[in-house]
């Protein structure tokens, strides 16, 4: 079935065997069918295609080589090769329920929920008797937002197997995101008395507790949850908020210090132990907890303002002003910022400019009680009644803003490369960004002068006006109404990109190369929007899915939070190595191939396409910092230390803050 079980995949020999009945050939067939079957038992998924591989050569018409192969590379993570061999199945095999059944999985996988949608509808109508079936559109249900949906089919599911305690868990997550706790916390319950031994029941129904301010019932569930599990961070994570709000502040401390044990660089664990330690009066121990997340998040506008506050304890005036300036820059309506900066100038003796800064907070004030109502802006900011020195939990309004909504997880070095080059909407016609870098090439020159609108070649994101882009969207429409042809789809394509159409953007590309199939600028553009889609997707995701196969052939997906996941950056990779085989002379090519494979965590080798990079284009600032990142993750700071103070050289400001963080510490 398939289900989430701590990252593990399980394929069983049952289903084998079930398909396994319908094959009959030689003795060859025989051969490498069993021995590709016994290399997906061992999960050894790289053997398993070798075996089918062989098989499909020798009988390209045997669908079930297709589909196994196709399971293998997904557990390989090559979703886009697994789809690929599902379509195979389908096309030699119709009415191969249990095909359509993966490629919807498959789909679900990479966010194409319409197409899995589809093809579990496909999957039910040819078996409708397949309970597995309800289980998986229920998920896919859910991951799309669906939620009634999901509760329907968690529902037909649960009249077949009563007994699944994954299925109770994820139907009450789907009642918890319709507001209905009473059902949410009846279905945990019922998860929880069928299987007593899984952490995860106690630790959903314990934030339905919190939720409800049972605080007693909510740590009974954390401790049963910590019990079965000593290193679930989540769980003693939340055991110190309850902690906290019971007012048991050493217990408090001693969970956050045990997650920290843990994930050292949890920033949203390090911000809640600065945050306590203040208020008992540990001061420099509240400050280095506040350096660190500073450290992890840069952009932490309550991480400033707080640590202001303990420098005003401490009598440190000048650096309590400059936090509370460093939270106005983040958030210039942040009124409480300018009324306790207006103290501390005054406490300097700085009176006209305090006076100014009162000023300003007054005005925010009244700007925020004329919107008070807008909640789509940060106006809350201006709101001097609120106190920002509460601990965050996980939902909190700037754990989403400035914790990304999850644990952050901390490393050495935190790779934040810079963007893929790729063909953009310009604001206003203008050389490419890469003449802006002198580097010139006639093709590019002439590429973007063929447009309506202004093009560019650039690293910056997406900048186009909604309205000015529906405008060029709509003259694109009405031109392909009237013909297809390949410029005006890449513009549809990159206009789409901008209203994150990814699929219509992506069949847009796909169009316009089998026009123009020797177009070195229609492989790069693509090959970005793939990257693009992963990335788009990983951000919305909070549930991990793994292709799992048991004696029934069903499968099952659990609903999990705070999964890390690898993405599958093959196809993007391809386009790239395309677009390089076409036009070996443009270095924005090999720097998105750097990009890639570091994405792809391939580090050895996207060195070695930055440094392709760098050779073609000297000049390239991008290059170097990404390629300094690298080689200060791979621990040769020397090297990454030299990129790191070329790009600063050339403009890129973001590299001074590494050279601080990683080079000027490692010198002294």
């Amino acid at each position: 079935m398939f289900f989430i079980a701590k990252g593990k995949r399980f394929l069983t020999l049952m289903l084998l065997i079930f398909v396994w009945s319908a094959l009959v050939g030689q003795y060859d067939k025989e051969q490498f069918f069993l021995r590709g079957r016994q290399a997906l038992i061992d999960g050894k998924y790289a053997q398993a295609i070798e075996h089918f591989n062989l098989l499909a050569r020798i009988d390209t018409t045997l669908h079930e080589a297709f589909f196994f192969r196709g399971i293998a590379k997904y557990n390989l993570g090559d979703f886009y090769g697994a789809q690929t061999d599902f379509d195979r199945t389908i096309s030699l095999n119709p009415l191969y329920t249990l095909a359509y059944h993966y490629r919807a999985i498959t789909h679900s996988r990479i966010g194409k929920y319409d197409l899995a949608l589809k093809d579990l509808e496909e999957a039910v109508d040819l078996r409708p008797g397949y309970t597995g079936l309800y289980f998986s559109r229920g998920v896919t249900y859910f991951l799309s937002q669906q939620f009634e949906l999901a509760v329907e089919d968690f529902t037909r599911f649960l009249r077949r197997e009563p007994k699944e305690a994954d299925a109770y868990l994820n139907r009450g997550a789907s009642y918890l995101f319709l507001g209905d706790t009473l059902k949410a916390i009846d279905d945990y319950n019922t998860a929880i008395s069928l299987n007593r031994t899984e952490p995860e029941g106690y630790v959903r129904r314990s934030r339905i507790y919190i939720m409800q301010e049972k605080y007693d019932l909510a740590i009974d569930d954390l401790n049963n949850a910590i019990k079965l599990d000593s290193t679930n961070t989540f769980a003693i994570f939340n055991r110190a908020l309850v902690r906290y709000d019971q007012k048991e502040i050493n217990g408090a401390l001693e969970d956050l210090e045990t997650v920290l044990k843990l994930d050292p660089g949890n920033a949203l664990t390090l911000y809640n132990r600065a945050l306590i330690r203040s208020q008992i009066g540990d001061y420099n121990n509240a400050i280095d907890d506040y350096d660190r997340v500073i450290s992890i998040n840069p952009n932490n506008v309550l991480a400033y303002y707080n640590r202001a506050a303990v420098f005003i304890q401490l009598g440190r005036y000048r650096d309590a002003m400059d936090d509370y300036s460093q939270a106005i820059n983040l958030y210039p309506d942040f009124a409480n910022a300018y009324l306790n900066r207006s103290y501390v100038k005054n406490q300097l003796g700085q009176f006209n400019s305090a006076r100014a800064d009162y000023q300003t907070a007054q005005e925010k004030v009244r700007e925020y009680r004329t919107r008070k109502s807008d909640s789509t802006d940060f106006s809350l900011l201006s709101d001097t009644t609120r106190k920002f020195d509460n601990l965050l939990a996980l939902d909190a309004d700037f754990a989403k803003r400035d914790f990304n909504n999850e644990l952050l997880q901390y490393r050495d070095v935190d790779i934040r490369l810079k963007p893929l080059y790729k063909f953009r909407p310009a604001m206003e016609q203008s050389q490419y960004l890469a003449l802006d870098k002198r580097f010139r090439d006639s093709s590019i020159d002439n590429f973007v002068s063929e447009f309506d609108f202004p093009v560019e070649l650039s690293s910056a994101g997406y900048s186009l006006p909604a309205e000015v882009a529906r405008v060029y969207l709509k003259s694109a429409d009405s031109l392909l109404h009237h013909g297809k042809d390949a410029k005006t789809l890449f513009s549809k394509a990159i206009l789409e990109t901008g209203n994150k159409q990814f699929n219509t953007a992506l069949e847009c590309y796909n169009q316009a190369i089998s026009i123009e199939p020797d177009q070195t600028f229609f492989y790069i553009n693509r090959g970005a929007l793939q990257s693009e889609m992963i990335d788009f997707i990983s951000s919305i995701e909070s549930n991990v899915q793994v292709l799992t196969l048991d004696n029934t052939g069903a499968t099952r997906a659990k609903v999990r939070d705070n999964q890390t996941q690898n993405y599958d950056y093959t196809a993007a990779i391809h386009d790239m190595k395309r677009a390089a085989g076409l036009s070996p002379g443009i270095p924005f090519i090999f720097y998105n191939l750097g990009n890639l494979y570091c994405l792809s965590n391939d580090l050895p080798e996207a060195i070695v396409q930055y440094s392709k990079a760098i050779e073609l284009h000297p000049n390239l600032a991008e290059a170097y910092y990404n390629r300094g990142l690298v080689h200060i993750y791979l621990r040769d700071s020397e090297k990454g230390c030299l990129d790191m103070s070329k790009a600063g050289e050339l403009g890129i400001e973001d590299a001074y803050s590494v050279i601080k963080k990683y080079c000027i510490k490692e010198n002294d």
